[in-house]
């Protein structure tokens, strides 16, 4: 028997929900000897159900193998907080799931949890990846957010660098706005113009969302005391099915705002960039070199500014010197990216933003700002 174990869980979803799967192992605290493995699947169920499905694997196979105390180690920031009690569990889904690991860890003489990267996890991924490759039949391509962990830049804390902040002389607590563009849609994927038009996620769409909230879910300061920052998305579908996975991995709720929407392409709608320049040659050259131009029937990028502008200043005097998650579209990050680098027009077709990709600027009350993190994409290789 041994007295002393690890417990190295993972759990995770193609999709969010989607088709699950969990990974466990048991290893000797002292050897590192493997003394026993589990995984299974778990039909449609969000990640982090899975991940705490894993948690409750692992400690049941504790148990069996008669030990006393146990270091569990899981890169899920979520659930290691939860259950070393510094985080509360709102979901309901979650509920009943950490009393049941409460359950077992009473049943040794100590538990302690720790968060590790997650390359260091590499074991309970593996296991959890092939419960997935089970239930959907096939091994996902790059597994986005669940496959081939590497280590991902960890995103600036909630606190500006002071020496940054020396340096550029702004002064008072920043205004940190998290810039999370959508998932995959059939339009982004056909690269069309896509604005009003209320398309959902494409089912890569949703792992790519659920990749980019288990790396939200892994970040510090975005649940403060039990309470999750504000999530806010634009109206359209596929903002909030994006906002939605990142309000279940962090256990807040995602509200919406009409100044986050994307710009309305009008009559290009729809089209690819070639097909609106056979349409409206003339008018589309000057709509790619003068953003007070608007599309036929559509709202021009100085709008689009002017409309993004106002919601920042909605939300800083809502939330000042807080961290928020905003879930929008190319142009309006991009618009939110242009006024923290203080730049012009231009800068709209000259930065690339990729579908699920991180941003991050800050504004300070004495009009300041900085931006700290551009077109991350890290979380989804």
């Amino acid at each position: 028997m041994t007295s002393h174990v690890v417990v190295e869980a993972d759990g995770g979803s193609r999709g969010n929900p989607g088709p699950a799967g969990y990974g466990a192992v048991v290893k000797d605290a002292v050897t590192d000897e493997v003394l026993a493995e589990r995984k299974e699947s778990l039909g449609v169920v969000t990640n982090n159900v899975a991940e705490y499905r894993g948690l409750i694997a692992g400690l049941a196979a504790a148990a069996e193998l008669g030990a006393s105390t146990v270091d569990v180690r899981m890169d899920s920031k979520l659930v290691v907080e939860q259950m070393s009690g510094r985080w509360k569990i709102k979901h309901p889904d979650m509920q009943p799931l950490a009393e049941r690991a409460k359950e077992l860890a009473s049943g040794f003489s100590r538990v302690k949890y720790a968060w590790i990267p997650r390359a260091e996890n590499s074991h309970a991924d593996r296991l959890a990846n092939e419960a997935m490759d089970a239930a959907t039949g096939k091994p996902a391509a790059g597994r986005p957010g669940k496959a081939a962990k590497t280590e991902k830049p960890k995103l600036p804390t909630r606190q500006p660098d002071r020496a940054a902040v020396a340096w550029t002389g702004a002064r008072g607590t920043p205004t940190r706005l998290l810039l999370l563009r959508h998932g995959q849609t059939e339009m982004s994927a056909l690269r069309r113009y896509s604005g009003r038009g209320d398309v959902p996620l494409t089912e890569l769409g949703r792992t790519q969302a659920a990749a980019a909230a288990k790396r939200l879910a892994e970040t510090e300061g975005l649940v403060v005391d039990g309470e999750a920052v504000p999530i806010i998305s634009s109206p359209l579908t596929r903002t909030k099915q994006t906002a939605q996975a990142v309000a279940d991995a962090l256990g807040g709720r995602v509200e919406t705002h009409p100044g986050l929407i994307e710009t309305d392409f009008g009559e290009w709608e729809g089209l690819t960039f070639a097909e609106a320049a056979d349409r409206d040659p003339e008018l589309h050259r000057s709509w790619l070199g003068d953003s007070s131009v608007p599309p036929p029937g559509g709202e021009s990028f100085d709008v689009v500014h002017r409309r993004v502008r106002k919601a920042r200043d909605e939300l800083i005097a809502e939330h000042g010197g807080r961290t928020l998650v905003l879930v929008s579209h190319v142009t309006p990050i991009k618009t939110l990216l242009r006024m923290g680098l203080d730049a012009g027009p231009q800068l709209l077709f000259r930065l690339h933003l990729d579908l699920a990709a991180l941003s991050i600027v800050e504004f300070y009350p004495d009009g300041n700002a900085s931006v700290r993190l551009v077109n991350d994409t890290s979380h989804l290789v």
